[in-house]
Parts: structure tokens; sequence; C-alpha cells
């Protein structure tokens, strides 16, 4: 292999599916993706907003191109479509990312039926089904020595009890890290690794309500141990080490990208 630190982190080539496209951390993997060289096609819900972005990303210049379309992960025929409409744009797939989801917040006692099924079908049953509609489009895209790649969303939440009333989130988060392994352990021996990344406090629309403005976004800030939220950066470069070269052997990890939050546990044990 090539050890060049370029070369370990190249995509050219490489065609990826991003669900949940256009915006917050799908779109910040979207641009990291398309700055290595991918050929990214990105769906969500709102096609419109998906065709919008990827003109605003195919402006940038960037070595990789992108193509945004409509597309359901939520129920077995949205995912049938999407599935239908992506075997239209290529034969193969280098990379899935599987970040489409939605949260639920309501305090303890009062948390609806809803909010508990809704979040599932689209956080874990979607995710599932999409990934196993899509193997032979992955299959198609593995080569020796360079698996095809799935990257699923988890959360800190998802490994951490600091969910803050987000029961069916957190939970559908933990589903997904396990979800990871499972698959990862089953799809090894077809050329495929499947790893996740556990995002912390990032700017989004899902996390919109919790950082409504500076102050407040600043004392979320402050509660993470390295002292900031995340960047864009932080996703795309996640995304460019697991699916380049330089991740080729990695399979079934689960990524903290939370600056800490995933370890932190502040005191001692034992009295000074």
């Amino acid at each position: 292999m090539n050890m060049t630190p370029a070369r370990l982190f190249d995509l050219t080539g490489k065609v990826a599916l991003v669900t949940g496209g256009s915006s917050g951390i799908g779109r910040m993997a979207t641009e990291g993706l398309m700055a290595a060289g991918a050929k990214v096609l990105i769906a969500s819900r709102k096609g419109d907003a998906c065709v919008a972005v990827a003109e605003e990303l195919n402006a940038l210049g960037l070595p990789g191109t992108v193509e945004g379309f409509a597309g359901d992960v939520s129920t077995q025929e949205g995912v049938d479509a999407l599935v239908a409409e992506v075997k239209t744009r290529t034969d193969h797939l280098n990379i899935l990312m599987n970040n489409a989801g939605r949260t639920w917040g309501a305090p303890l006692g009062e948390f609806p039926w809803d909010g508990w099924d809704k979040i599932n079908a689209l956080n874990v049953t979607g995710m599932f089904q999409l990934t196993q509609a899509l193997l032979p489009l992955l299959e198609a895209g593995a080569r020796d020595a360079d698996p095809a790649r799935v990257v699923n969303t988890g959360s800190v939440m998802g490994t951490v009890p600091k969910g803050g009333g987000a029961y069916s989130y957190a939970v559908s988060k933990g589903a997904v890290h396990h979800m990871t392994a499972i698959l990862a352990n089953d799809l090894a021996e077809r050329g495929i690794t499947v790893n996740a990344i556990a995002p912390g406090p990032f700017p989004s629309k899902m996390t919109a309500f919790a950082l409504t403005d500076q102050d407040q976004a600043g004392r979320t800030a402050d509660r993470v141990p390295l002292g900031r939220l995340g960047q864009p950066s932080d996703i795309a470069a996640a995304l460019q080490y697991l699916c380049g070269p330089g991740g080729a052997y990695v399979t079934g990890a689960i990524l903290p990208l939370s600056g800490g939050i995933n370890v932190h546990s502040p005191g001692s044990l034992f009295a000074e």
C-alpha cells in the first residue's frame, strides 16, 4: 500500500450513499467524502433539500461530486423505493453511511408509545433493512484488501446514560452500536466492514433545541471534557479514515466523537 498520508485517506472513484445527507452530520460527512474524491449520493425525506444541498456542495469545487434525491428509510416501502433509485444511478456501492434518524424527548412518566415506535422504526429497523437490501451493491463494490464500508451513525447517548429525556433515541443508538458489532461479524467474510461513529453535541437541526443561542451553546460546550462542540472537520476526518485505505482493517468499532463525554467520570471513588 502507498503509505503517503494523502493516499491513506483517498476516496477517488468511490461511490457512497449517505442517508439523511442534506443537513447536520450527514452533510458534514458528505462534504468530507467529496473532499477525498468520492461520488456521493444523498437522500432524505425532503428530496428538494437534497437537490439544493447537492448544488451548493458541487459549487465548492471539491474533487468529488454529489447527487441529491428523495429517500425515506422509515418504512419497508420507502427502503424499497430508495434502493430502486440508487440502482438507477450506480451498479455498486463502496460506502454506505446510515445516518438518517430522528429524536423525541419527553419527561419520564409522560413518554408516549409513538415516541418509542417512530424513533426505533427509523433509527434501528430502517437502518438494518436498508443495509440488508444494499448488500448486493456493497458486495459488488468490495475488492481484495479494499472492503466495502458501512458506517452507522450512533451517538454518545447510546454509550452513556446522558439522554436528557430522549429515552427512545438513546436506546435506539445503543441498538445501533450492537447492530454494528453483529453485522461486522457477519459481513467480514463478504468483504464488508461495518463501523459506527458515536457523536456528542454537534450543531444540527436535531440539536437546535439545546443550542438555541450562543450562551446556551457555550454552556453545552462547557459540559464537554474537551470544552467545545463538535466541528464539521471532526466528522469529515472520521469518515475519510473509516472509508479510506487507512481504515481497511477496522471493523466492529464504535468511534467516539464526543470530546471525552464517553469516558467522563468525575471525581474519585477514594477519599484523598
